[in-house]
């Protein structure tokens, strides 16, 4: 009786064990289509951001009766270590613009300012200008930073001063050694044309303040 009793127990056993082997087989069949019909989650799409578009002029400033060699005033020139007297001149290139140079003997780097009067800053970034033009804003005036691939030591701002004109800013190393890096040179041009664009904005802001009345007299 006591063998026939184990003998029952082991074949239980085994039984029981074969079950649950089953169940267990049957549970990772049915699982199996679960992990193969579950897609992966989707790859995110790339996305393409649209440069903001340049803030417009807070106001126009023509450069057709300015003298490029006053858009610095004695004060800034010094600031800037301009140490040489500014040379007048005209620049080929965009219509005979009146040009105005000027150098810093100690750091030897030199500036030029051109009152350009025949085209927009828009010529900076046209399909034939192979540069690369970063916007800015200089003195609250759309503007671009100018790079030109392979010259090293020199940069441009293009400042967009009024409809179809815009005072374009040279910064160019003048024998450093060694020669200045072209973002310092292109930071040297952007402080060049902030200070050309405040003197050249400050008759604007003077007349468009607003006009206090002058006390009578008691």
């Amino acid at each position: 009786m006591h063998s026939s009793r184990i003998t029952g127990a082991r074949r239980l056993g085994a039984l029981l064990a074969v079950g649950a082997a089953a169940l267990t087989g049957c549970g990772l069949w049915q699982s199996q289509p679960t992990a193969d019909t579950a897609p992966p989650p989707p790859m995110p799409l790339p996305t393409s951001s649209t440069p903001a578009p340049p803030p417009p002029r807070p106001f126009e400033l023509p450069l057709d009766e300015i003298g490029p060699c006053t858009l610095l005033t004695p004060a800034q020139r010094s600031q800037l270590g301009f140490d040489r007297e500014p040379i007048p001149d005209s620049e080929a290139g965009f219509g005979n613009a009146a040009t105005c140079s000027y150098r810093n003997t100690t750091a030897k780097v030199g500036a030029r300012l051109a009152l350009i009067t025949t085209e927009g800053m828009g010529v900076w970034t046209d399909d034939t200008a192979q540069v690369e033009a970063t916007p800015v804003v200089v003195g609250g005036f759309p503007a671009l930073v100018i790079k030109t691939p392979g010259l090293d030591l020199s940069c441009n701002v293009a400042v967009d001063v009024a409809e179809g004109q815009h005072l374009d800013v040279l910064y160019r190393d003048d024998g450093a050694q060694p020669p200045s890096p072209v973002d310092q040179l292109c930071a040297g041009a952007q402080r060049v044309a902030e200070d050309a664009v405040a003197t050249l904005a400050a008759p604007e802001t003077s007349t468009s303040a607003p006009q206090t009345e002058s006390a009578e007299p008691s």
